[in-house]
């Protein structure tokens, strides 16, 4: 279905709260993200706070979270697609050698390493059960964030946890056009609140409490 009016509205409050102390996420570039996906066959979730949004409570948000399938078509195909939109989850280059250390991969001496210096995943290491939960281990994290210089106001973050069986949210998704012909599948609302009851942080029970009251008895 089409964005209906109460959910452009809920996008335009969203706008205001960016404008008026935060990061702004442009639309435009949301879309662009959206149709690459979608034209390379790329099968995914919008979760986080864009979701939240798309349900109606219009708050800041400055980054896009997206779940993705973490099998290695997918993730690798994922990971061409943004590359191609310059996307890179990399850290900035620091006067040690990222590249020496992170071949390596010492463990468990990683650890310390990981404790103050995010690593970046290639799409073959993500997609590895193993070397995924190492890293969200040492990493301490759940999602795998991706920047771009040419979209500098939507850096995109990418679970690296599985929080729900893909295939069944992906069928029962709210879908919208974020622009014509452009579909955008945002998590169901109950798995949405499940998934951010399971994180727990203060803007997760924020969330939930004011989706609540937009909405009414909740399961």
């Amino acid at each position: 279905m089409k964005l209906t009016s109460f959910i452009i509205a809920a996008y335009r409050r969203s706008i205001a709260a960016w404008r008026s102390g935060g990061p702004s996420m442009k639309l435009t570039n949301l879309e662009t993200i959206a149709r690459a996906l979608n034209s390379a066959g790329v099968p995914f979730l919008v979760v986080g706070g864009v979701a939240v949004v798309a349900h109606g409570y219009g708050r800041q948000t400055p980054d896009l979270d997206l779940v993705i399938p973490l099998d290695a078509p997918s993730v690798t195909a994922a990971f061409a697609v943004l590359a191609r939109l310059g996307y890179r989850n990399d850290p900035p280059a620091t006067k040690v050698s990222r590249t020496r250390e992170l071949a390596e991969w010492n463990w468990p001496s990683i650890d310390e390493f990981c404790s103050h210096r995010p690593i970046p995943l290639t799409a073959d290491q993500l997609a590895d059960p193993q070397t995924r939960a190492r890293w969200i281990g040492a990493q301490r994290a759940a999602v795998l964030a991706f920047h771009s210089k040419r979209y500098p106001e939507t850096p995109i973050d990418i679970f690296a946890t599985k929080h729900f069986d893909f295939a069944t949210e992906h069928h029962a998704a709210k879908v919208v056009e974020i622009a014509p012909g452009v579909p955008l599948r945002i998590l169901r609302l109950e798995a949405l609140l499940r998934m951010k009851a399971g994180a727990g942080r203060p803007q997760d029970l924020a969330d939930i409490a004011e989706l609540r009251q937009l909405h009414g008895d909740l399961p």
